[in-house]
């Protein structure tokens, strides 16, 4: 299948692996945001993706479980060749499959990854991550079984996913890490801190997940919105009514900046990214057609780096409210 469209790429650090400038997250398709989208309607927004230009695409085991995975498998099975798919291993599920218990032992990196390759419908991951650092187990071991993986020809590139510097270089030393996945958006910006210092030294390239603060960005979202019990927001501090409320006044004032440029809040949001490092690949969510046009346009949308230091200024004056995580979750992440 042809795509209608291309879109600029980029390089994820000093590794060969060339993806779109923005990914598509696929996540929200099966998992974390209410029910699943109809599986034709995700099938067929994954492939209106690829029509768009998009080349790298975000699943999980952990997304559903299983489900995200299969419906990224099936959808891209046609074009296989043309795109590059990131999944990400580290968990065991109770009997019910809904609690996640951390595990990157060697053996069940090895399972996990068979699983992946079948649901994926593919002979090779482009791009494995840990999906969290599993404390009981040393990382060296972690990236030593990738890199046998890698030997084997069952995955390409080794990632980490909200990992901390030190273990960012101790398996960095093992395997190469192409890419770390974290949080980073104008309302999240602690990677700017230890993070992208670190990768920028090391050569390791950069995914942003919920570039777009998990839809608060772009202005689809005041402090009367409620979120059903499916919803991962529900239990997130900084969607709280008082902390919604509180943190109105920034959007309010995104909105202005993206108006007066003609662009959308989520596109300006995008590209300030984007003007970040090139070697950034934002890869926002979305179960919505219109949504996922508006947000791929943002690759050709060149802030200045005036309208840079406006965006970052704007977020430096402002005191957001609200935890990102709830603490239990808070605790998962590798600082």
């Amino acid at each position: 299948m042809a795509t209608e469209n291309t879109m600029n790429t980029r390089k994820l650090g000093n590794s060969p692996l060339e993806v779109s400038a923005i990914g598509l997250g696929c996540m929200g398709l099966s998992h974390g945001y209410g029910p699943a989208t109809d599986r034709q309607a995700a099938i067929s927004l994954i492939r209106a993706a690829v029509d768009h230009g998009v080349t790298f695409f975000d699943t999980a085991e952990v997304y559903g479980p299983y489900l995200n995975e299969d419906v990224v498998g099936e959808a891209l099975a046609p074009m296989r060749e043309q795109v590059v798919i990131a999944t990400k291993f580290g968990f065991t599920f109770g009997d019910d499959n809904k609690q996640q218990i951390l595990n990157s032992r060697p053996e069940h990196i090895r399972r996990a990854a068979e699983g992946s390759l079948k649901r994926l419908r593919t002979d090779s991951i482009d791009l494995l991550y840990q999906h969290r650092v599993d404390p009981d187990v040393p990382i060296e071991d972690v990236a030593g079984t990738v890199k046998d993986l890698i030997a084997e020809g069952k995955v390409k590139h080794f990632g980490l996913s909200e990992a901390g510097e030190q273990t960012i270089r101790r398996a960095h030393a093992v395997q190469p890490v192409t890419a770390l996945q974290s949080e980073y958006s104008l309302w999240w910006r602690e990677p700017e801190r230890e993070i992208l210092p670190t990768l920028a030294e090391l050569g390791i390239g950069f995914v942003p997940f919920s570039p777009l603060g998990k839809g608060f960005l772009t202005g689809a979202i005041d402090a009367n919105a409620t979120f059903r019990d499916d919803d991962f927001r529900s239990i997130v501090p900084r969607f709280s009514p008082s902390a919604l409320e509180a943190n109105q006044a920034l959007v309010d004032r995104l909105g202005e900046i993206a108006r007066d440029k003609g662009v959308t809040p989520a596109q300006i949001t995008l590209a300030w990214l984007l003007a970040q490092k090139p070697w950034i690949v934002p890869i926002p969510g979305t179960t919505k057609p219109h949504r996922l046009e508006e947000n791929l346009a943002a690759a050709d949308i060149v802030l200045s780096d005036d309208d840079v230091r406006e965006l970052t200024a704007l977020v430096d004056r402002t005191e957001i409210a609200g935890e990102r995580y709830p603490a239990a979750l808070q605790a998962r992440v590798d600082r």
